[in-house]
């Protein structure tokens, strides 16, 4: 059973969510103020942390930053009403794997929970040097880190499994869809529009090497050109 830490201020929907994932099998560790939430993070030990971002006392973007200080790997997801881009790209900043906007529905958390928890657990049975060489790059992705010469860029859960993902696709095309159901288990709106802030965040990472170049296919997806 996976053990998940839920911080939610708003008590009766954190009671809903809370009482219908523990229907579901999953034990339920809940803080409704924001201090309390590193205390319980390490005397609960997670599998998967789910926060609001709108907290008294310490935000869930602080709270994910000191969460990934002690364990850079740990699955996170945002709840929030704030849905602008911007909004998007500080989530995932801050160290998000996935985000959510409210209201949303049972199923679709247990979605992304399975999700972010299975992403972690193929990436622990990776060996710990497994290195990918992308041109001039090398990507390290049990680390989660991306070395061009001297210069280390820290990545995300999903930006290594993405980059990854565009790699193994040999130059071939990858269908959009495709990305979306294997990155982040569902084609939903918001998740394209979240595939769009990675995919831009991806290019920079990878401009130091002209060689190297992810295409938009429009209407269809993207090809992943290392010549």
């Amino acid at each position: 059973m996976k053990k998940i830490l839920y911080i939610e201020d708003e008590l009766f929907l954190g009671k809903i969510v809370k009482e219908s994932l523990e229907t579901k099998g999953y034990i339920i560790a809940m803080e409704t103020d924001g201090a309390a939430a590193m205390q319980c993070y390490k005397h609960f030990e997670p599998d998967v942390c789910v926060l609001d971002i709108m907290l008294p006392n310490k935000s869930g973007f602080e709270i994910a930053k000191e969460i990934r200080e002690l364990h850079s790997t740990m699955p996170i997801i945002f709840l929030t009403a704030k849905t602008t881009t911007q909004d998007v790209v500080d989530g995932f900043k801050f160290g998000a794997n996935d985000y959510i906007r409210k209201p949303f529905s049972i199923e679709e958390l247990i979605v992304r929970i399975e999700n972010v928890a299975r992403q972690f657990n193929n990436n622990k049975q990776s060996n710990e040097t497994e290195l990918i060489h992308i041109g001039s790059y090398q990507l390290q992705i049990n680390k989660q880190i991306l070395v061009h010469q001297n210069h280390t860029q820290k990545l995300s859960f999903r930006e290594t499994a993405l980059l990854q993902y565009l790699y193994d696709s040999n130059s071939q095309i990858v269908n959009r869809t495709d990305v979306l159901k294997h990155i982040w288990g569902s084609t939903s709106l918001f998740n394209s529009r979240n595939l769009d802030v990675y995919i831009n965040k991806i290019r920079g990472y990878l401009k130091q090497d002209n060689n190297l170049e992810i295409v938009t296919i429009k209407g269809i997806g993207y090809r992943f050109i290392v010549q």
